[in-house]
């Protein structure tokens, strides 16, 4: 599968996950407290559906005062076409479907607007929650099943590869990370690449003897983007090498060590193929480290820059670390991955309102790129559990059409014993809409730019 279509596969089946463990939170807590929900839908459905069903209504309910009780039979259940999220109808509130018919007519018992402000104020945080929930439940999962596995960076000899922006600000391939802020980093931390990016001050061991102190600009975090921090720079340790290759011709063999493409040194396997690629389909020199001893073979890399060899797994070349964690230590784990994501993404958030941060917002693409090109389930799960987090930090913020925005009248009904006036509500979630759509075609829109230019 192309690696467009895959990320893109990803993308939707983590998104649909999330929509409905979200809408979920929102339509249970609403039926626990009697509450009629007229819709529950994945995808948005404008003019039509792609799929719906609508239960038989069975024998009717009543509660204690004689008036019938809403069930799930109430219930329309639904997929839309229209992939940019999800949403339960609950009866009797102002949201997206601006039901006005609806709230001219006299308050139900079953309807939102006709519950303590607490219970509707329990119904909005009802998305938040589960996601967050469902955030913790994932990290216990990962940590149960794949546990902590993660090299030492005092064992990555190499070092480390940074990206263009970290090398603008001072680092080198090859530096060691030590320190940030004066802490020791530490790689078994699963935060340790955002708790270094987001330091003032790093220090870095460089050409295995020399200790180099970078202060890093303010703004460092929000710059690297898409393009990310750095990376364990992978050794060119030969796994296996293909029949009728340049590298079995030239003689090289399993667990060969390429140091050396003619005089250029490829200490690591990014030096290596740009190496490659100045030699394609010309007779060179390859120098092998073997049994501690260096060979020098002649060689001739294939028209495109390739020697025909497996590269053995950097966890194979470094001594590993893994943490393993039972049924009942994963839960915990999953508390403390959650909350750390969790206050890592709200500190990060103040660098959106810089100008630097405002032009690396992203959307739909810049998502789908956090995925691999090949499905691993590990990944998959790992992205899931971060955008379960960021869903529920976005959904809470206080802006009209969102649940925090709702939360912010419910608090506000709470607090002044006061219900806001239903003309200020309508006009309220008109214009978070509006300004979610503008957010969403800005986001969409800059997307497109980068990929263009």
């Amino acid at each position: 599968m192309e690696p467009f279509l895959m990320k893109a596969l990803q993308l939707i089946v983590a998104l649909a996950f999330l929509v409905i463990i979200h809408e979920f939170g929102h339509y249970i807590i609403a039926r626990m407290f009697g509450i009629k929900v007229e819709k529950f839908y994945l995808f948005f459905n404008p003019w039509f559906s792609l799929f719906k069903w609508k239960p038989k209504k069975g024998k009717p309910k009543y509660d204690k005062n004689g008036n019938e009780r809403a069930t799930w039979r109430d219930t329309e259940y639904g997929i839309g076409w229209l992939p940019l999220g999800g949403y339960v109808k609950i009866a009797g509130m102002i949201d997206e479907s601006m039901d006005k018919e609806q709230m001219k007519q006299p308050a139900q018992p079953w309807e939102f607007r006709s519950k303590p402000a607490y219970q509707r104020l329990l119904v909005m945080i009802g998305g938040v929650l589960f996601n967050f929930i469902l955030a913790i439940l994932i990290y216990a999962g990962i940590a149960f099943w794949w546990g902590n596995k993660f090299i030492p960076l005092d064992q990555a000899t190499e070092g480390m590869d940074f990206s263009p922006v970290a090398i603008e600000a001072g680092f080198r391939n090859g530096d060691i990370p030590l320190t940030a802020d004066g802490k020791k980093i530490d790689a078994s931390k699963e935060d340790f690449l955002y708790t270094t990016a987001s330091a003032k001050t790093v220090e870095v061991l460089r050409n295995r003897r020399d200790t180099v102190k970078i202060n890093l600009p303010s703004d460092f975090l929000v710059r690297l983007g898409k393009d990310g921090f750095m990376t364990y720079r992978q050794p060119v340790v030969v796994d296996k090498v293909q029949g009728m290759s340049p590298a079995s011709e030239a003689g090289i063999k399993e667990n060969d060590r390429i140091v050396k493409i003619d005089t250029l040194s490829t200490r690591a396997y990014s030096e290596l193929t740009s190496a490659l690629q100045k030699y394609a389909g010309k007779k060179t020199t390859v120098t092998v480290e073997r049994d501690g001893k260096a060979i020098t073979m002649p060689i001739t890399p294939n028209e495109g820059g390739k020697l025909g060899f497996q590269l053995k797994r950097i966890t194979d070349v470094y001594p590993t670390v893994t943490v393993n964690y039972g049924f009942f230590r994963s839960f915990p784990k999953g508390v403390e991955n959650g909350t750390k994501m969790l206050t890592n993404y709200v500190s990060s958030m103040k660098h959106v309102f810089t100008k630097e941060g405002a032009t690396s917002i992203g959307g739909f693409g810049a998502i789908g790129d956090m995925f691999p090109e090949r499905w691993n389930w590990l990944s998959f799960w790992e992205i899931t559990a971060f955008l379960s987090v960021a869903l529920a930090f976005m959904n809470i913020l206080p802006i009209p059409a969102l649940d925090g925005g709702h939360v912010l009248f419910l608090l506000y009904e709470i607090i002044t014993r006061r219900k806001p006036a239903e003309k200020v509500l309508e006009y309220a979630q008109v214009a978070g809409m509006f300004f979610l759509l503008a957010l969403l075609l800005y986001a969409n829109g800059a997307d497109i730019v980068r990929a263009l230019f």
